[in-house]
Order: structure tokens, then sequence, then C-alpha cells
């Protein structure tokens, strides 16, 4: 794996870290209620999303088979809906 390729992937995840980090932040200064608390959880999920694809497809090497990398996706994606439907309904 060429390590441009993987300090691009790391800058990425510490950049949806980070971001993770800020809105969880602002969600327990109490400077967002409401419908926003639960806007601001699932952004946090869908950026735990973003990082677990660039993990895999850079660290684990998925990126170079497509099959796997697709079939990955799929499951991945499929329970971050559960997991989301789950807070939704709590």
């Amino acid at each position: 794996m060429h390590p441009d390729t993987i300090t691009r992937a790391w800058i990425w995840l510490v950049a949806l870290s980070l971001g993770s980090t800020a809105i969880a932040a602002t969600v327990s200064a109490g400077q967002v209620s409401g419908p926003g608390v639960t806007l601001a959880g699932s952004a946090i999920l869908a950026l735990a999303w973003a990082k677990a694809r660039i993990i895999l497809a850079r660290y684990l090497g998925l990126a170079q088979a497509p099959f796997w990398h697709r079939g990955f996706s799929v499951v991945l994606g499929l329970y971050c809906i559960i997991l989301l439907g789950l807070y939704l309904i709590g």
C-alpha cells in the first residue's frame, strides 16, 4: 500500500473524529435541544459509518478487492441503517 494513501486515510479519520467530537460537545454543552439532538446523533452515526468505510478500504486493503469491498459496504450500510432505526425508535 502506498504511504500517501495511508496518510490521506489517517487525515480523513482525524477530520471525521474531530467532527464527531464537535457535534457531541455541542450537544453535551446544551446548545442543541429537541429534534436537534436526534439529528446530532444521526450525524455522529453517519460519521462513524464513513470512518468504518475508510478503515475497511484503506487499512484492510479492501479497495484492492472490489467484490469484497462492495460486500462489506452493503453489510456495513445495512448495519448502520438498523442502528439508526433503533436510535430513532429509542
